[in-house]
């Protein structure tokens, strides 16, 4: 096995952008889809009702965990940021069928908006659309950005 180069402090600095540029870079698109979902949600919210405003706002919660997970880790597929955000959304709605989440929605307007209060089996299918609606933008930003000659995001 060959040694590894011996470094020193005359040693230059490997070309191109400083590490930390590097990964601020690579998580930008995912922050900018947090605030873009959290716009849409706050505007489906204002502007609609009914079972429209509600089923939207659960699909939006899924896109914004997939967002938070690909702004955590950049390079992780489309399929898996989508599998962690549709298990997460569904374990808080399961956890629904005990009385922590009323309890803590109650005494909490945050505990609420991330938790919720009352099971809906429907709010599962709501998820898994959000899910999938993620993974599409997230395949077709990836494709975007390969085309464009940059590595994989």
């Amino acid at each position: 096995m060959p040694a590894a180069p011996r470094t020193s402090p005359d040693t230059p600095a490997p070309a191109g952008p400083p590490r930390r540029f590097e990964a601020v870079r690579a998580r930008l698109p995912a922050v900018l889809a947090v605030v873009v979902t959290v716009a849409a949600g706050l505007g489906v919210r204002a502007l609609t009702g009914g079972w429209f405003g509600k089923y939207a706002g659960d699909a939006l919660y899924t896109v914004l965990v997939h967002a938070l997970v690909v702004a955590a880790v950049p390079r992780v597929s489309p399929f898996r940021a989508a599998a962690c955000a549709l298990a997460f959304s569904w374990a808080v709605e399961f956890a629904q069928l005990t009385p922590v989440p009323a309890a803590l929605s109650e005494a909490s307007v945050l505990a609420r908006l991330v938790l919720g209060s009352t099971f809906g089996a429907v709010d599962l299918a709501a998820y898994a659309a959000g899910a999938l609606l993620a993974a599409t933008a997230h395949t077709a930003a990836v494709a975007v950005h390969a085309r464009h000659g940059h590595r994989t995001v």
